[in-house]
């Protein structure tokens, strides 16, 4: 028997079947094979269709039951990850009203930044853990002003799981970690955010019914099952955010403990055992997977928008782009630390949370005719997004979290040696890559509901893929870093 799980992405869907048996991964896929457009009408826009999502996920599912040569009446329960804080729109037949208004989309931090001055900063960071700022709650509030007619064809607000939820089993529903990345939780209450959905002149309705992280979401219904290649009464039995369910996928529920991803966007992700925040809200709190009121688990959410969005961007404008990652990480390598004083900035993929919210963009600097070549550009590309994620990691240290080990999975911007011994020099950190991946952990995970498997045991199946351990360039390699610092500062002070 067999566990399937789905991560819905914004660059692609992927897919994994694990053995029931063993926890070991049988297959795993991603689809489609070229990165999934995302629609950008207005500048700082981000929209996708959600119905490409779920034509997607069929075909992925499809292709991963026939390349595994696994029965669908094998698979025992389906559990799903997704791309966080998109706002999806619903009529009462669950017929989508507008694209998605995804996560990196900043048309509504102006909207956010004034709720948090209206509502109060501290009462917003003591029951949200967060300002409102550019999340899915105010990314309501931006079509109730600005598209009146369809908002009032709403009936209910989803994420982009839910949406998928919904249409394998045409239940509509949300959870405590979904309010919470929409910040519509309230922490102190243990209960919608009524008081910001009343500033923002909406009401608790429009929220659909809450159901377990782990738990009874449904089973597939005949249409959703035949669409998925999957048999009709299979059971959903789990869904989070990508962010908590990668750390999940990672084994990290504990205090201290610390995820990391790098995929179209950046993450670092440690765990708390009350809730805390930032005073200036450039990293965010989240229920984890495993919170209820009276344990406490909040995940810590450090978020890079420009990541993988910046490191692809520089693929396609180069020659060496088109022999693909690995030949741009040998080229990378042959470099000296320090990018021989090529600096980028990775900001071009709208407002940065780190940086207030700011959407500084994208820039190149020290760059000279006479002495840098593609491979500069490639490593200063790396450091970069490297740099990026240790100045975010210094704001967690300063909320008293401490950053000694990460855990990765093995299909992101990790897999490159340059940037991951960029981090752990500077953070004097060691950083285990891990056989795992966000399908692979939603499957898992939808065994944890049926008593098939038990969280203490989740990182049973887990073995250490590859180290990165700090080396002995971190004199050299801070000297680079405090001079990109500058540069940062600069743009931010303008």
């Amino acid at each position: 028997m067999y566990w399937i799980g789905f991560d819905i992405g914004s660059s692609s869907i992927k897919a994994a079947l694990v053995s029931r048996a063993t926890g070991a991964i049988v297959y795993q896929l991603s689809y489609p094979d070229t990165e999934m457009k995302i629609q950008a009408p207005h500048p700082g826009w981000a929209e996708q269709d959600p119905d490409t999502w779920w034509d997607y996920t069929c075909k992925a599912s499809r292709q991963l039951v026939a390349a595994s040569g696994v029965h669908p009446s094998e698979i025992g329960s389906v559990g799903i990850a997704y791309q966080m804080h998109g706002l999806v729109l619903v009529d009462k037949a669950g017929k989508v009203l507008r694209p998605s208004i995804i996560w990196c989309d900043s048309r509504a931090v102006d909207i956010g930044e004034q709720a948090f001055q209206t509502l109060g900063e501290q009462r917003c960071l003591r029951h949200l853990l967060n300002s409102p700022g550019n999340f899915t709650a105010s990314k309501l509030k931006w079509v109730q002003e600005n598209e009146p007619r369809l908002y009032e064809n709403i009936y209910k607000i989803l994420l982009p799981g839910d949406y998928i939820a919904l249409k394998m089993t045409g239940r509509m529903a949300t959870t405590v970690t979904g309010l919470s990345e929409a910040i519509l939780w309230d922490f102190q209450t243990e209960a919608p955010a009524t008081f910001l959905l009343d500033h923002y002149q909406s009401t608790a309705d429009l929220l659909p019914e809450l159901v377990p992280v782990f738990g009874d979401q449904g089973t597939l219904s005949a249409e959703a099952a035949e669409a998925l290649g999957l048999y009709k009464g299979t059971p959903l039995t789990y869904r989070a955010g990508d962010q908590p369910n990668n750390a999940l996928s990672l084994n990290v529920f504990q205090p201290g403990e610390i995820a990391a991803t790098g995929g179209t966007s950046g993450v670092v992700y440690g765990i708390a055992d009350k809730p805390v925040y930032d005073p200036e809200s450039r990293v965010n709190g989240f229920a984890h997977v495993n919170h209820t009121a009276r344990n406490p688990s909040i995940g810590v959410l450090l978020c890079i928008n420009g990541a993988g969005s910046q490191y692809n961007w520089i693929r396609q404008q180069l020659e060496a782009g088109r022999n693909g990652y690995t030949r741009m990480e040998q080229l990378a390598a042959a470099v000296a630390p320090g990018s021989d004083g090529v600096r980028i900035l990775p900001f071009g993929n709208g407002a940065e949370r780190m940086l207030g919210n700011r959407d500084i963009g994208a820039q190149i600097r020290g760059l000279q005719f006479n002495r840098h070549n593609e491979a500069h550009l490639i490593r200063a590309s790396l450091e970069g997004i490297a740099f990026a994620f240790v100045y975010g990691m210094e704001i967690m240290q300063g909320m008293g979290m401490d950053i000694r080990h990460i855990r990765v999975g093995n299909d992101n911007l990790f897999q490159s040696a340059v940037f991951s011994e960029t981090i752990a020099t500077l953070m004097n950190c060691r950083i285990d890559m891990m056989n795992s991946s966000g399908a692979v952990g939603a499957a898992r995970a939808s065994a944890i509901a049926t008593g098939e498997l038990a969280i203490t045991h989740f990182g049973d199946s887990l073995t250490p893929l590859r180290q990165y351990e700090a080396r002995n360039e971190w004199f050299h390699l801070q000297e680079n870093y405090q001079d990109w610092k500058a540069i940062l500062q600069e743009n931010i002070n303008q």
